[in-house]
């Protein structure tokens, strides 16, 4: 089984350069908002609390990401449940709007990850492996930690293992 290592760093070898990196930050979050609006329908109410397969989908990633790390593991559960919440309140309006908001940041979101990719001259990691998809949250995430000064030895493991952030060039 894969640890966090495993992952960020095949995750980070896709992304070395700063601006595929930046990209992610609002791509990646317009996706994950996306798909919480979008799999917020159908919801049953059991015990009081809404049921739906972005609940589902949520939980069984956050479970992925507590086994994985338990300090990353409960940021990323934090920031899943704000997801979900807003999620939940544009499924309940009309379907016109729980569309437009699903589809629009899902299409705008992935829009921004290509461009990223461009700069990187390099394919999405997903396409390679679908675990990908659940580790591009937990990837920025993880790099805002970085950029804040936390984990450096995770940081050093994976530059290690990826290669450090590209430098850009001065233009010209």
């Amino acid at each position: 089984m894969k640890t966090l290592e495993d992952h960020l760093s095949q995750y980070a070898s896709y992304h070395r350069d700063p601006r595929n990196i930046a990209s992610h930050f609002p791509g990646i979050l317009l996706i994950v908002l996306a798909v919480a609006i979008l799999l917020s329908r159908p919801a049953l109410v059991v015990g009081g609390w809404p049921l739906s397969p972005a609940v589902v989908l949520a939980s069984a990633v956050a479970l992925f990401y507590l086994r994985l790390d338990r300090p990353l593991g409960l940021l990323m559960t934090g920031l899943l449940a704000m997801a979900l919440w807003l999620g939940a309140l544009l499924a309940a309006r009309s379907t016109a709007i729980w569309l437009a908001w699903g589809l629009g940041l899902f299409i705008v979101g992935w829009a921004i990850q290509f461009v990223g990719h461009h700069y990187e001259g390099r394919k999405p990691a997903f396409l390679d492996d679908l675990a990908g998809l659940a580790i591009g949250p937990l990837f920025i995430a993880t790099e805002a930690v970085f950029w804040l000064g936390g984990r450096p030895q995770l940081r050093q493991a994976i530059e290690e293992r990826a290669g450090p952030v590209r430098r850009r060039q001065p233009s010209r």
